[in-house]
């Protein structure tokens, strides 16, 4: 079984987790009350997604 020959050092550890980080979510703009909302999803101020009301928002 293949085993490391040498302890792997903090700094080649966290070099390779630099890029694990979250980021901030994708944002669009609703075409019927122009506020924002996620892509593909429908509007939850509004109710609307591809220019029909899919469910009542009060």
């Amino acid at each position: 079984m293949a085993v490391p020959k040498r302890k792997t050092s903090k700094s080649r550890r966290d070099k390779r987790r630099a890029n694990w980080k979250a980021t901030e979510p994708t944002l669009s703009e609703c075409p019927r009350c122009h506020r924002p909302k996620l892509p593909h999803r429908v509007c939850p101020h509004c109710g609307y997604y591809a220019g029909e009301q899919v469910i009542e928002v009060e």
